[in-house]
């Protein structure tokens, strides 16, 4: 059977093609959707990740510094507890090898030789299958880098594909690793029994190191012996696929025999979700008159008439509609957006926080609206704003707030329904004592709302001004 593995969980990727759903502060598998029962990928991986190893302690995560809050928000709300060491946080995102090897080189330095399971964390797949896909890539992983392929439903030309050839005790040897080909290309790799590339992999940490000292050995070398910051200036932005499975010969492919979707865009979305009689998908209560085949995820009744095949996607900042046969061209609104330096490819209207979390639920040049969520525990850095004043309104729980103004230091409590008002200059703090979430209703009133008007001036979390 092999030894037991550890997981390696790779939590980058922006996921551009589910804009405006998906944004580079908050990507797609950080999103909560409702026909995921309003779980997130990210948080579904880590879960069933739970059934192939031991405990939360045989768990690491990579991903970029920008979405640590996240990812530990998101893991409290499941009551995961993932050891601060095994979260591995990346000065940027550089594509999937340096995150693997940065994960696989920490994870020897805690327990040696292991056998790591690597696996995205936006997809969406059965978890009896995946074990069972293990089980059998336990068998072969001390000889092999072993994939897990996928039995293509069409001629896709987001996917690489993978050419089985020698049979193994389990699987096969790969024989090619192509990446992402064209339509036509596609077409004749479906018909010769090709497997698309699931970009889940198994392998033994000694395997991988050997395979990556061969193919990647400049890389390898600055991760070792430089701060992560330094090697990443250096390395270059590349995939586990580019960097050593098509140029390794201890390639192995085991078949997936599953339902597997990697959530990568509109269409791959709407094959996912439930559907009514006619074929249309909604995230929200959906009138359809004579329409057929449309994904509408929204967070209000949407009604459609005569509408065929298409997409239509509101979020409180933007719509997005087109055909789904346009799913994948969605990433070319993001590329706009950013030529003009337009927030809203980056930034959504949930922010997470160390603390918890805020929603943005009106954004106006002379005011702005958010709800706060504060963990239990939990609370705000004691600060002042000189340009703006806020009102806050509990909806939810109880807030310790904290007020000084010169040497004058008052502490009060408010229960839901009260509020309190803090003028310009006057240093605050909320915090929540309590034992559940504490929502609060902020208003924030002036000329000048930026972030950058927020003058830390004692924080639990040590963040830079």
């Amino acid at each position: 059977m092999g030894k037991p593995c550890q997981a390696l969980i790779l939590a980058g990727g922006s996921g551009t093609r589910l804009w405006p759903l998906s944004r580079e502060r908050y990507p797609k598998q950080f999103l909560k959707l409702r026909f995921l029962r309003d779980a997130s990928l990210f948080q579904k991986t880590v879960l069933r990740m739970l059934k192939i190893v031991d405990s939360p302690q045989e768990i690491y995560i990579v991903a970029p510094e920008t979405y640590k809050y996240m990812i530990r928000g998101q893991l409290r709300e499941i009551g995961i507890s993932v050891p601060e060491e095994n979260m591995i946080f990346e000065p940027n995102g550089k594509n999937t090898f340096p995150a693997a090897a940065l994960g696989i080189l920490a994870m020897r330095e805690h327990s040696g030789e292991c056998n790591v399971l690597i696996i995205p964390s936006d997809h969406l797949l059965e978890d009896e299958k995946l074990n069972k896909a293990v089980n059998k890539g336990l068998r072969i992983v001390d000889r092999f880098l072993v994939t897990f392929g996928i039995k293509p439903t069409s001629p896709h030309t987001g996917y690489g594909y993978i050419k089985p050839g020698e049979k193994l005790a389990e699987g096969y040897r790969v024989q090619e690793f192509t990446e992402k080909p064209d339509v036509e290309t596609a077409k004749k790799y479906v018909d010769n029994g090709y497997y698309w590339n699931s970009g889940i992999f198994l392998v033994n940490s000694e395997v991988f190191l050997e395979e990556a000292n061969k193919h990647q050995s400049e890389a390898i070398q600055y991760l070792k012996t430089l701060e992560v910051e330094k090697a990443y200036e250096k390395i270059e932005s590349i995939s586990i696929d580019y960097a050593i499975m098509e140029k390794t010969r201890r390639a192995a492919v085991i078949p997936f025999r599953g339902k597997w979707t990697d959530l990568g865009d509109f269409f791959s979305m709407y094959k996912a979700m439930p559907k009514d009689k006619n074929s249309n998908s909604g995230n929200a209560e959906l009138i359809a008159i004579n329409s057929k085949r449309n994904i509408a995820i929204t967070n209000k009744l949407t009604a459609i008439i005569d509408v065929k095949d298409m997409i239509i996607i509101d979020t409180p900042d933007a719509l997005l509609i087109c055909p789904q046969s346009s799913a994948q061209k969605v990433k070319q609104i993001v590329k706009k957006l950013k030529k003009g330096n337009d927030q809203r490819a980056e930034i959504h209207t949930t922010v997470y926080k160390p603390w918890g979390y805020y929603v943005l639920l009106e954004d106006k040049p002379t005011h702005k609206v958010k709800r706060l969520t504060i963990l239990p525990g939990e609370g705000i850095s004691l600060q002042l704003h000189h340009h703006r004043s806020e009102h806050w309104v509990v909806v939810g729980g109880m807030a310790k707030i904290t007020l000084v103004s010169g040497e004058k230091r008052k502490e009060e409590f408010l229960r839901k329904g009260e509020s309190l008002y803090v003028p310009p200059g006057i240093a605050h703090r909320v915090e929540n004592p309590g034992k559940i979430p504490l929502h609060i209703i902020e208003t924030q009133i002036g000329e000048y709302l930026k972030e950058d008007d927020i003058i830390r001036l004692k924080d639990p979390y040590n963040r830079r001004q």
